[in-house]
């Protein structure tokens, strides 16, 4: 088994051919996909495809790079979002301050609001963290007890350690296949297999050997054979072991 728990198959580089792309993930064994909203309209499309496909589920959330445009009007309507079927989880949200496209301050109000969606609707959430690990470990720990992943790992030892100390899930993506990644490679060493999940970030981050192209979730099996070199483990306890924590900890229904 096979789940991409971090794709973005609503953005407009999968809009010539995204059935095309959706059908390679079935024909690759991709079991489950998580489309992850990243604005409301993505919020919107990402139920949308939740609806349309069996197996792909959907989040709601407003990255932090949209954080000046997120008012209390959008924040109503992410949580009237947040009620449909195959809602699970709510993100991606966080805070960047490597490219700042928000301030610094609209995006804490922002987190701080959609963590405490997160905790009405009891769904867990979807990190996003980006030079700005200290004030996001403040949020979450002011609002604990809460279920997370960070996605799209990028912190180093004292951070990761952090994040497991408090229950959190850890999400790595292709870029650990890249020659400079040794830094990365490193903490999918320190990272207990427990605790963590696959991601393509898809379009985003291809991996070795197709940078430059767009990504697809049916690549998600590149990053399951890195991790079983780094590990020194089959492929097939990666598959089995991320997509069980996957299961549980999005309250994903067997259904194929």
């Amino acid at each position: 088994m096979f789940i991409d728990t971090h794709c973005h198959l609503d953005f407009p580089e999968f809009d010539l051919d995204r059935e095309d792309v959706i059908g390679r993930c079935r024909e690759k064994g991709i079991d489950y996909i998580i489309n992850i909203g990243s604005s409301l309209e993505n919020s919107r499309r990402s139920v949308n495809l939740a609806k349309e496909y069996d197996f792909i589920y959907a989040s709601v959330g407003c990255h932090p790079h949209d954080a000046d445009s997120c008012d209390e009007g959008v924040v109503t309507e992410l949580e009237k979002l947040s009620l449909a079927d195959k809602v699970i989880a709510i993100g991606e949200i966080g805070l960047d301050y490597y490219r700042n496209l928000s301030s610094p301050d609209n995006q804490l109000k922002v987190f701080t609001r959609l963590v405490n969606l997160a905790k009405k609707r009891q769904l867990p959430v979807i990190l996003h963290s980006r030079q700005a690990h200290e004030d996001t470990l403040k949020v979450l720990k002011e609002n604990m007890p809460l279920r997370a992943v960070v996605h799209c790992f990028s912190g180093g030892q004292d951070f990761l350690k952090k994040c497991l100390d408090l229950g959190f899930f850890i999400s790595f993506t292709c870029n650990i296949t890249y020659k400079k990644a040794q830094d990365l490679r490193e903490m999918v060493k320190l990272a207990p297999l427990n605790n963590l999940f696959l991601e393509t970030d898809a379009p985003y981050l291809s991996p070795e050997g197709f940078r430059g192209k767009r990504n697809e979730p049916w690549q998600v099996r590149f990053l399951a054979e890195e991790i079983s070199k780094i590990k020194g483990i089959s492929v097939e306890v990666v598959a089995q072991a991320t997509s069980n924590n996957a299961m549980n900890f999005f309250g994903l229904k067997v259904n194929r």
